[in-house]
């Protein structure tokens, strides 16, 4: 039987302008490392005489990516938000998944930050922090 590890997943985020060489996100919460929104890619309709009709329409990709408040990454996200808070403008992103366990592998473009806690929660210890993006695009792609 396979392993289905996360353990082995690597997670390569570019932010243009800013950190544009991709830089290898470390840390992760273990509960949840990073995951996908469902996205609805057809608009369905039914008509009154009970014939359904339907069209794909485009959508966006929403990712939260759960970190550690001790990872290294944490800089990466802050330096992100700080840097538009200073143009006033976004910052776009490309990021790269490869999941070695199940030979499968991601590319994500066009990524906007848009959800951003400012400080980890603060309880007996500190907790992961969940950093929203929002990409225009997510493919697979050969697993190398």
């Amino acid at each position: 039987m396979a392993s289905i590890t996360a353990m082995n997943s690597v997670y390569a985020l570019a932010i243009l302008n800013l950190y544009p060489v991709p830089q290898i996100l470390q840390g992760y919460s273990a509960d949840a490392a990073f995951d996908t929104e469902a996205a609805d890619a057809a608009e369905i309709v039914m008509g009154v005489d009970g014939h359904m009709s339907a069209g794909f329409v485009p959508f966006v990709t929403r990712q939260t990516i759960s970190i550690m408040p001790d990872s290294i990454s944490s800089i990466l996200f802050e330096d992100w938000m700080s840097a538009q808070k200073a143009a006033g403008e976004v910052y776009f992103a490309n990021a790269s998944v490869t999941l070695p366990s199940v030979n499968r592998a991601y590319v994500l473009t066009n990524g906007i930050l848009t959800s951003f806690p400012a400080i980890p929660g603060t309880r007996k210890v500190l907790q992961a922090r969940q950093f929203t993006i929002t990409w225009e695009s997510v493919n697979p792609v050969p697993f190398t």
